[in-house]
């Protein structure tokens, strides 16, 4: 049977989105727990330090939602029930050591010290170490990606994979800057958080070899998803409570970055709301009680409830994506995590 609509997790009571990461870990918790396997197998080497950071970052938890997306996206499309059927546990390893690269660098360059609340390998092991054993998940990706052999998996992860590399780069050109437009930071979460999410939920249609229109479905799922998931990072990182965040609050602002609720509250500011946000961001001259006032700013103008407001509406490309496919546990599960991802604001 084929559904007409996806359902609307958005409407779901708070348990229930609470559960949503969890009901999907439970559907492909086999799978899930041979891609554990093979994530703990690969980032093995006779250089100690790299199991050794690799480990403290994995250890700190994570939800695992990419390479969860590739297994459960894999299973909404009818595989492993084909020939051959572990390809989407090796692809959702190399899309899981792909994501841990980028944190490992990432907090490099944001001077991070603090993810998922506890220290961040940067801050233990150094900044050198961290790079390097990047570079090694980065490097380990890709073996991966050549043992599965097919050209399309390696485009489409490797395409990926320097996406992310060019949002990277534009965030940092872009930080600092309150002339930025609402399409170049749109472009950043493309790169830097959409690209990876639409990757792992392709390739799920990819390895049961469903048709094109299938494959682009997901693709949009993931893409949505993860634009929804990374405006809502960036609405909680002047709103939410540190051990709720698990993360310090406020490093956007103390980094300059410029996210959409900074650009939202700059457009409707006065002159001199304006100015403050040129001495903090643009000139980095930031006093005590300046995060206090930004966030007073945020809510004065709807910065923040706007910023969810858009992440709900690419909730919804999200779930228009998924109509196409019939209704079941895993389709539904996948809808939820829409509603988990959004909800994490409240």
């Amino acid at each position: 049977m084929r559904a007409t609509a996806a359902t609307a997790p958005q409407q779901a009571t708070t348990a229930e989105r609470e559960d949503a990461l969890s009901t999907l870990s439970a559907l492909v918790a086999e799978d899930l727990a041979a891609c554990n396997r093979v994530i703990m197998t690969r980032m093995q080497s006779p250089v100690a330090l790299i199991p050794q950071l690799a480990a403290h970052l994995i250890a700190a938890g994570g939800k695992r939602l990419r390479p969860m997306l590739t297994l459960a996206a894999a299973r909404l499309c009818g595989y492993p029930d084909v020939p051959g059927g572990q390809r989407h546990v090796i692809l959702a390893a190399c899309v899981e050591f792909i994501h841990t690269a980028t944190l490992l660098h990432d907090d490099v360059v944001d001077a991070s010290t603090l993810r998922r609340g506890q220290a961040t390998a940067n801050a233990l092991f150094g900044n050198e170490a961290s790079v390097l054993v990047g570079d090694f998940l980065f490097a380990r990706a890709f073996q991966l990606m050549v043992e599965d052999g097919t050209l399309e998996v390696m485009a489409i992860l490797s395409a990926a994979s320097a996406t992310i590399a060019e949002g990277e780069v534009l965030q940092l050109m872009t930080q600092n800057d309150t002339a930025t437009t609402e399409a170049q930071y749109l472009e950043v979460i493309e790169g830097k958080t959409a690209a990876l999410f639409a990757a792992a939920a392709r390739l799920g249609a990819i390895v049961a070899d469903r048709p094109a229109a299938d494959k682009d479905a997901l693709e949009t799922y993931g893409r949505a998803l993860g634009t929804a998931f990374q405006l809502v990072d960036d609405a909680l990182d002047y709103a939410a409570e540190q051990a709720r965040l698990g993360k310090t609050v406020g490093d956007d602002f103390r980094e300059g970055k410029i996210t959409l609720p900074v650009l939202l509250a700059f457009a409707r500011g006065d002159d001199a709301e304006r100015s403050f946000w040129r001495r903090t961001l643009e000139d980095g001259r930031q006093d005590p009680g300046d995060l206090a006032e930004a966030q007073a700013l945020l809510a004065r103008h709807g910065a923040l409830d706007e910023t969810i407001d858009r992440a709900r509406a690419y909730g919804d490309q999200a779930l228009g994506a998924l109509a196409g496919f019939p209704d079941g546990p895993i389709r539904r599960s996948m809808a939820d995590i829409v509603a988990f991802c959004i909800a994490r604001a409240r």
